[in-house]
């Protein structure tokens, strides 16, 4: 009698994150067979927990094993996540990987910086494969990013962004792309740019989470300098000028527009920013504090 085969699994790296989380939930949910991926190996409910390092290469084979897709996040705070990524992805197309999901951000292209150089090299490496390029996630003034921390702490907002206006975007949304990616019939093999709604500038919202919750929540723009200092004393020099790069190009209205992809993919509309902040501080002990500017 032959042996059982398993069937191939899906790598979901960073799978105790933000959009990591919500990707291996969606895939278990569906029945999928998952290898949830992370530097502690955390118990993650139906799925296979793997240890995975991007900084030691002893990690890859013991992830990579029975997997033939994967669902890549960069290494956090990395300005050249290129320099890991890519060894990892030529051991990945040698065992046996046959598709690439990218999360990289709305804001950087192909060739560009950070991940940019990953999304260019990837089409070479993979037949199948997909970039996801969401805008700015709506978790940031909800969960546990320095945008939510400084609204707990002291009701503001701080950013280099001016009043340019960005399409936030549910991580759940684009976990619903990221599954359609990993698991369609026919990979998308191009890059999708995933927004919410609507564009909304900073101080639009602000007045949302301050309708909703009844706290004082306002946005204090900072000068490109001010915000590169005040990212760099929790981070390196050089990433802090990238994100604070990032604020000034939304000022100057880079992220100020819509897309269908969340419609086109999942069949349905994607969450408001209203929506999300109901569904997420309504009501709740952590909405911000009344402690405003």
């Amino acid at each position: 009698m032959s042996a059982v085969t398993a069937p191939a699994a899906v790598l979901v790296l960073g799978a105790t994150g933000t959009t990591g989380s919500r990707v291996v939930s969606r895939l278990v949910g569906e029945g999928r067979r998952v290898k949830a991926a992370g530097r502690r190996a955390t118990p993650v409910a139906g799925a296979e927990a793997v240890r995975f390092d991007w900084y030691d290469p002893a990690t890859y084979e013991g992830a990579l094993a029975g997997a033939d897709r994967v669902y890549l996040v960069a290494p956090l705070d990395s300005a050249t996540p290129a320099d890991v990524m890519l060894p990892f992805l030529a051991q990945a197309r040698a065992s046996g990987v046959r598709r690439a999901v990218l999360l990289s951000s709305s804001a950087i292209s192909a060739g560009g910086p950070v991940v940019g150089q990953v999304h260019q090299a990837l089409p070479g490496l993979f037949d199948e494969w997909a970039v996801l390029r969401p805008s700015w996630f709506m978790q940031n003034f909800t969960g546990d990013h320095m945008h939510a921390r400084s609204i707990r702490q002291d009701g503001v907002i701080l950013t280099a962004a001016g009043e340019g206006r960005v399409a936030f975007v549910d991580a759940d949304d684009i976990a619903a792309v990221a599954v359609h990616a990993l698991t369609d019939v026919r990979a998308p093999g191009t890059d999708l740019v995933i927004t919410g709604p609507e564009a909304l500038s900073h101080a639009e919202v602000a007045a949302v989470l301050a309708e909703v919750t009844g706290r004082t929540v306002a946005h204090r723009p900072l000068a490109y300098e001010e915000m590169r200092d005040h990212l760099a004393a929790s981070m390196p020099l050089e990433y802090a000028a990238m994100l604070a790069g990032l604020d000034r190009a939304n000022a100057e209205g880079a992220e100020d527009r819509t897309t269908d992809t969340v419609r086109r993919l999942t069949g349905r509309a994607p969450r408001t920013f209203r929506d999300h902040v109901l569904a997420t501080l309504g009501d709740t002990e952590t909405a911000p504090p009344t402690r405003g500017s």
